[in-house]
């Protein structure tokens, strides 16, 4: 695990001190009460920063994904904020990712924030988190499963409900077939976007598994389905990366299937401007690391929870190319 960045949780105390400095020499009476509420706010800012927390945060993936990037940048920046001491792991494998958790657990983390996408591999290190005095908040998959496991709260979007948002824009654009292209077998929340957009989609769609680790042999698969049917007018990619590789197959294929896709980066953002893309599913991935953070630092600091025991919902939001100008800027600075 690496250790990232840290900060402080004081810009309210900063701003009292300096106004009640400032007021000091207007009146005796007024600059005493600045002077009050200034040390009160101080005291507050003490309790806030001490003690300062260890969060660990264990993913199904990570580096060099743009989408999980984003996660990062979210909470990186939210423990800056909270005097958080952070630190991040992913492997792709259930067993190994279950095994970061307890690395985790052994170094007495003091919040655990984790991706729930091979859910049965994770059961019983999760619980044993919780078991352990330890608060649980689960992140972007796993929805289903994170309050049976003993989670606060769960952040993310509900795949289904995200998947069968696409069947109906696919249905507005007068789509009749499309592939819905999993690149992670085993990921129950891939499955349940394919299924969710399923269930809406007044025409036919077709799960096409890949091996997302390998672009080419990714681009060539689509290719080759494209190639195959004529008639598949649409093809749903579930991440951003995978975005570009679909628009190339279907450029070598000589189709003309619109490509959309889950999630959203610069790339996905210049390509719904470029018409290459014709939408995109937002699920939020910065509100998901940053809000993951804050929703631990809330119940260590202060006992609160977030979503009642529901899921907080971060998406879906279905971007089209009238919304990517406004976009742009923020997912080149990756936060989007």
């Amino acid at each position: 695990m690496a250790t990232v960045r840290t900060g402080v949780r004081a810009t309210g105390a900063v701003l009292a001190a300096v106004l009640g400095a400032t007021l000091v020499g207007c009146s005796s009476t007024g600059g005493k009460r600045a002077e009050e509420r200034a040390a009160q706010a101080t005291e507050g800012r003490a309790a806030v920063n001490t003690p300062r927390w260890t969060f660990a945060m264990v993913t199904h993936s990570g580096d060099g994904d743009t989408f999980w990037d984003i996660v990062q940048n979210g909470a990186q920046q939210a423990a800056a904020k909270d005097n958080i001491k952070f630190l991040y792991s992913h492997h792709k494998e259930g067993q190994q990712q279950a095994q970061l958790v307890q690395a985790a657990i052994d170094q007495k983390v003091d919040g655990l924030i984790v991706s729930l996408a091979k859910p049965d591999a994770m059961k019983d290190v999760v619980t044993k988190a919780v078991k352990a005095g330890i608060p649980v908040v689960t992140v972007n998959s796993g929805s289903a499963e994170s309050k049976k496991f003993g989670a606060l709260s769960h952040i993310g979007q509900d795949e289904t409900i995200a998947g069968e948002a696409v069947g109906e824009e696919l249905n507005k654009r007068g789509r009749k077939k499309a592939l819905c292209v999993l690149h992670e077998q085993g990921n129950v929340g891939h499955e349940q976007r394919c299924d969710g957009a399923r269930k809406t989609f007044d025409g036919e769609l077709k799960n096409l598994y890949v091996e997302g680790t390998n672009m080419p042999e990714v681009q060539s698969s689509i290719e080759a389905k494209l190639q195959a049917d004529r008639d598949v007018d649409a093809v749903v990619t579930l991440g951003a990366p995978f975005a570009d590789t679909a628009v190339k197959a279907k450029e070598q294929a000589g189709s003309k299937a619109e490509i959309d896709t889950f999630d959203l980066n610069a790339k996905v953002a210049q390509s719904l401007k470029d018409d290459d893309l014709g939408f995109a599913v937002d699920q939020q991935p910065y509100l998901q690391g940053y809000e993951a953070v804050d929703l631990l630092w809330l119940k260590k600091y202060n006992a609160d929870v977030l979503g009642g025991g529901k899921p907080v919902l971060t998406g879906p939001e279905i971007i089209h190319k009238k919304d990517a100008s406004a976009l742009e800027r923020y997912t080149k600075r990756g936060t989007r």
